[in-house]
């Protein structure tokens, strides 16, 4: 045990107190600056939209389609729709249900209004129907009434056609970004 004792005893003299020295507080170091900032904001933000309407013409038993369109610039938006009307739905429309109702002659009459199923229905051998008389006397009631056959030009319709319609409108808004453009 007198090993340890030594041990320890000299640990103990060799061991040296620590004092913390004192000293006096650094000067502050002061700098003095001045910033001047230029700030700019450019804020840019999106025009408003313009939206095409909706023009619902989901029901399938209409003759209808919806067209719609937009267009926008910086300065102005214009947007339009239109619904337009199939005419040769209609046609089959019709000459279906008069067909559905029993009157069968009256419905390829209806059909005969286009000049195309006209042609073909005479040239089958089997004319359209003429005031009311069918097979060999409507093609003899035709053969005399030339004059009579529906023909697509003869009944020229004083509106617009779909095309000529969007050929204009097509126009009016080319010409409106034109003047924008100015």
């Amino acid at each position: 045990m007198r090993p340890r004792i030594k041990y320890v005893f000299a640990a103990l003299l060799l061991s040296v107190p620590a004092f913390a020295q004192e000293t006096e507080a650094p000067e502050p170091i002061i700098t003095e600056s001045t910033v001047t900032t230029k700030q700019e904001t450019d804020l840019k933000s999106p025009p408003a939209s313009a939206i095409s309407p909706t023009i619902n013409t989901s029901n399938s038993d209409l003759c209808t389609f919806g067209v719609a369109g937009a267009v926008q610039t910086q300065i102005l938006g214009v947007s339009t729709g239109t619904q337009i009307t199939d005419d040769n739905c209609e046609m089959l429309k019709n000459a279906k249900t008069l067909y559905d109702m029993g009157m069968k002659v009256a419905a390829v009459s209806v059909m005969c209004q286009d000049q195309r199923v006209f042609e073909a229905m005479m040239n089958a051998g089997t004319p359209c129907p003429k005031d009311g008389l069918i097979g060999a006397e409507a093609k003899a009631a035709w053969e005399v009434a030339d004059a009579e056959e529906p023909e697509e030009l003869k009944e020229k319709i004083e509106e617009f056609t779909s095309d000529e319609k969007t050929l204009i409108g097509s126009a009016g808004v080319l010409a409106l970004l034109a003047l924008l453009l100015l």
